[in-house]
C-alpha cells in the first residue's frame, strides 16, 4: 500500500509528477483557495478508470500546501502505469467565479501524458474518463548521432497545413488499418511531401482532446465527431489516439517523437497548431469539466464578476483562458518549452491568438506580458512564432498585433484580398498588388519583414481550393446547426455552376484559377502556406466549417495522386509541386527585406481605372535573371507588351496557366517570346529571363 512521507516544499513546487527517486512520487498542483482539502487519487492499474484499486489519499491544507501550490508525496509507486487525478472541494460561490465540485476526478494540468480511450473515435466507449498518468521508466528517446534540426530561414519556409488523423485515415493511403490516421502514418507519407516540395508542416492540434465531445448528450450536432481538435484537455499530453494500434499515451509519446525525427531528417519542419484561447471544458450551460474548472475556475479562465460570475467567451467556444493572470501565463510557457525540449518542434502557430491579447477582464492590452515572454524567451527563440491575429470578441489584429519584432501573423487580408481579385471583382487590383509585394503597409514596420506575412489562400476552416471555385454559397447542413455556421464572406466564385459539373468549360476554368491562386501565392513575397490535399484538388462539397467530419471529407485522399484516376489531377498535382520548386530555387520570391524601387517594376498605367483587373510587373534579380509576370481577371484575354529583357539575356515562358499540361509549366522555359503577348481570361503567365 502506498503511504505518505514528509513533503520537501521546495522540490514540491515542481508542477505535474516527478520521479525523486525509485518508488517515490511527488505530485504538486496549484489552487488559490485556502483551507478546503483537496483528494488526491491514484489507481494502481491503468484501466482508464477509477476503481476498486484506487487509493484516496486527503491533502491538509497545514502540511501540503505551500503558498498556493498544493503538493503531496507518496512512496512505493510503480514508476509508469499508474493513473492519478485531483478531487478538489472548494467555496460554492457561483457569482464569484467558483466551479469547486469534489464528485469529478480532475487532470493534473501539468500530466505529461493523458490516458482516455485508446481508439479514435471508439463509439463503444463515448463516456470515457480522461485522467493523467506517466512513464519514468522508459529509456530517454534516441534521437540519433547524426540528428540534427532543419533550421530552415523563415523566408525560405514553404508551409502545408495539414491534420495528423486526416492525412492517412482514409483506406485509400494504402496502409495497415493500425497505422492509419497515426504519427506513424505521417511517416510512410514522408516521400508525398518531399515530392511536393514543402519543408515544413503546420499540424491541426495534437495536445490531447476529446473527439466525441459532441457525443456526451443529445444535441444537434451529437452525430459529429471532433476531428480538427480545437478542444484542449491538456497542454502536454500528445493526442494518445494518434499511437498507432490503439497503444495509449506512453506509445503516442514516443512515436510522436519518432515522427519529428523523420520529418527532420527529411529537411521537414513541425509546426504546432496551438490552442490557448479555450479549452475543452465549454460553458456554463452545459460543462464538460475534466481539469481547469474544477481546480480554480477564475484563476484559469475569464471571469465576469460584474454579471454573477459568468464566463466571458472570446473564442466562440464557451470560455475563454485567462492567458495574461501570471499563473496561466506560466502554464502556457511551460507548455511551450515542453514542447521545444522533450519533442524538438521547431514553432508555433496560435489559435484565435487576440485571446492571448485580452487582460484578466477581457479587455485588449497594447503589450500583453505573454506575448512579449513568448517573444523574449531563451528557450523558444530558435521557434517559429506565429499568431492568427484575431478572435470571436472582434479583436482584429492583422498588422497590429504585438510583436516585438518576432511575431508572425496569418495574413487574413492577404487571403481577401487575393480572392477577391482571381475571381474578377473590379476595383482590387491595387490591393492585390500590395499583397503580392509583400504587405508592406502591414508589416513594414520597426524590424519586421515580409515573411512576418504568412500569406494562405485557403485553411483549414473555410473552403478548400478546389470549392472556392466551384461554390459560392457554403454547404454545411451536414454539420447540424442549421447552416448558421462557418463564414458567410467566403470570397468565391462557382465560375457558372454550383458545386460538381460535367460541363468541360467551366471544369476548365475551375481549374485556370486554381492554378492561378497557387502561382500568386508562391511568387508573393512573404511565407507561403497551403492546404493539405488543395495539391490534387481535394472537395468538401462546399462544407466549410468540417471540424466535426472523420470522413472523406476531410480525410486525404490518396486515389486522387492515383494512376486511376484522371489526368487532369495529377496535372494539377504537376502544376503545384513544380512552382512551389520554382519558388524555393529562385530568390526573387524569398527575400530578406522589403521590395525598393530597384528591386520592382509596375508595368501599369491604370492604377485608377476601377474596371482593370489586369496586373504586370517584373522582379528584378541581381544577376539578370529577372522574372516577369502577368494577371489578367477580366473575361477577355489582354494583349500586353513585354519588357525588353536584361542584357544578354531573352523572356522564356515557364508559366502560362491557360495552356494544358505539360505546356501550363515548363521548367526549363519556352524561347521565342516576342514584343508582345496575348494573355488569356482569367488566366497568368510567368516569364523568366536567360542567357
Amino acid at each position: 500500500m502506498s503511504h505518505l512521507v514528509s513533503n520537501d516544499p521546495p522540490l514540491c513546487l515542481y508542477r505535474g509528477a516527478r520521479s525523486l527517486r525509485w518508488g517515490i512520487l511527488t505530485v504538486s498542483t496549484f489552487s488559490s483557495r485556502k483551507r478546503q482539502k483537496d483528494f488526491y487519487k491514484i489507481s494502481g492499474e491503468k484501466q482508464n478508470r477509477m476503481d476498486d484499486t484506487m487509493v484516496e489519499l486527503t491533502l491538509d491544507p497545514d502540511v501540503n500546501r505551500t503558498g498556493n501550490i498544493w503538493h503531496i508525496c507518496v512512496e512505493d509507486l510503480p514508476r509508469s502505469n499508474v493513473l492519478y487525478g485531483y478531487c478538489i472541494d472548494g467555496p460554492q460561490g457561483w457569482h464569484q467565479g467558483h466551479r469547486f465540485d469534489n464528485s469529478i476526478v480532475l487532470i493534473d494540468p501539468y500530466a505529461k501524458l493523458v490516458e482516455g480511450r485508446r481508439f479514435f473515435g471508439d463509439p463503444s466507449n463515448k463516456r470515457s474518463n480522461f485522467v493523467g498518468t506517466y512513464d519514468f521508466d522508459s529509456l530517454p528517446f534516441d534521437w540519433g548521432d547524426n540528428y540534427k534540426l532543419p533550421s530552415i530561414p523563415e523566408k525560405d519556409l514553404v508551409i502545408y497545413e495539414m491534420s495528423v488523423r486526416a492525412f492517412t485515415a482514409d483506406k485509400s493511403s494504402g496502409l495497415d488499418p493500425s497505422v492509419r490516421g497515426s504519427y506513424l502514418g505521417v511517416i510512410e507519407k514522408i516521400p508525398h511531401l518531399l515530392d511536393l516540395g514543402i519543408n515544413a508542416v503546420e499540424l491541426l492540434p495534437v495536445f490531447e482532446f476529446d473527439e466525441l465531445e459532441f457525443q456526451r448528450r443529445p444535441n444537434p450536432r451529437d452525430h459529429m465527431i471532433n476531428t480538427w481538435g480545437y478542444s484542449t484537455i491538456n497542454f502536454f499530453a500528445p493526442m494518445s489516439r494518434y499511437a498507432s494500434a490503439g497503444g495509449g499515451p506512453i506509445k503516442a509519446s514516443r512515436e510522436f517523437k519518432e515522427m519529428v525525427k523523420a520529418l527532420h531528417g527529411a529537411g521537414i519542419e513541425v509546426i504546432l497548431d496551438v490552442v490557448y484561447n479555450h479549452t475543452n471544458e465549454a460553458d456554463d450551460e452545459n460543462p464538460y469539466t475534466t481539469s481547469f474548472r474544477g481546480i480554480d475556475n477564475k484563476v484559469y479562465y475569464m471571469v465576469d464578476l460584474n454579471n454573477g460570475g459568468d464566463l466571458l467567451n472570446f473564442s466562440g467556444c464557451g470560455n475563454t483562458l485567462n492567458c495574461n493572470h501570471p499563473m496561466v501565463m506560466e502554464l502556457i510557457l511551460d507548455s511551450l518549452r515542453h514542447w521545444v525540449v522533450e519533442y524538438h518542434v521547431d514553432g508555433f502557430r496560435f489559435d484565435l491568438a487576440s485571446v492571448l491579447c485580452r487582460g484578466t477582464d477581457g479587455s485588449p492590452l497594447d503589450a500583453p506580458p505573454i506575448i512579449r515572454a513568448i517573444a523574449k524567451d531563451d528557450v523558444l527563440s530558435r521557434c517559429k512564432i506565429i499568431a492568427e491575429p484575431w478572435d470571436c470578441g472582434g479583436l482584429y489584429l492583422v498588422g497590429r498585433f504585438p510583436n516585438w519584432d518576432r511575431w508572425a501573423e496569418w495574413n487574413g487580408k492577404y487571403r481577401d484580398d487575393l480572392r477577391r481579385f482571381i475571381k474578377g471583382d473590379p476595383g482590387t487590383k491595387g490591393t492585390f498588388a500590395t499583397r503580392i509585394a509583400g504587405s508592406s503597409d502591414l508589416y513594414k514596420v520597426n524590424k519586421r519583414k515580409p515573411y512576418h506575412s504568412v500569406n494562405f489562400v485557403t485553411a483549414h476552416d473555410g473552403f478548400t481550393l478546389y470549392d472556392l471555385v466551384s461554390y459560392n454559397s457554403k454547404h454545411n447542413a451536414a454539420n447540424g446547426e442549421g447552416g448558421k455556421d462557418g463564414s458567410n464572406d467566403n470570397f468565391s466564385w462557382n465560375c457558372g455552376f454550383e458545386g460538381e459539373t460535367a460541363d468541360a468549360k467551366i471544369k476548365g476554368l475551375r481549374s485556370r484559377q486554381m492554378k492561378n491562386f497557387h502561382l500568386a501565392l508562391m511568387c508573393s513575397l512573404g511565407t507561403p502556406m497551403m492546404l493539405m490535399g488543395d495539391e490534387y484538388g481535394h472537395t468538401r462539397y462546399g462544407n466549410n466549417n468540417s471540424y466535426g467530419l472523420d470522413t472523406d471529407i476531410n480525410h486525404f485522399l490518396w486515389g486522387n495522386l492515383g494512376r486511376q484516376l484522371d489526368t487532369r489531377k495529377r496535372d494539377h498535382f504537376r502544376f503545384f509541386k513544380e512552382v512551389i520548386k520554382f519558388r524555393c530555387i529562385h530568390h526573387v520570391f524569398r527575400r530578406e527585406n522589403f521590395l525598393n524601387k530597384k528591386d520592382m517594376t509596375w508595368h501599369e498605367d491604370n492604377w485608377d481605372n476601377y474596371e482593370s483587373k489586369f496586373l504586370a510587373f517584373t522582379l528584378h534579380a541581381n544577376n539578370g535573371g529577372d522574372v516577369y509576370m502577368a494577371f489578367n481577371a477580366h473575361d477577355f484575354f489582354v494583349k500586353v507588351a513585354i519588357p525588353s529583357p536584361p542584357a544578354n539575356r531573352h523572356w522564356f515562358r515557364v508559366v502560362d496557366t491557360n495552356l494544358e499540361s505539360p505546356k501550363d509549366f515548363v521548367s526549363e522555359g519556352v524561347p521565342g517570346i516576342e514584343s508582345t503577348y496575348n494573355v488569356a481570361p482569367y488566366s497568368s503567365i510567368l516569364l523568366e529571363a536567360k542567357i
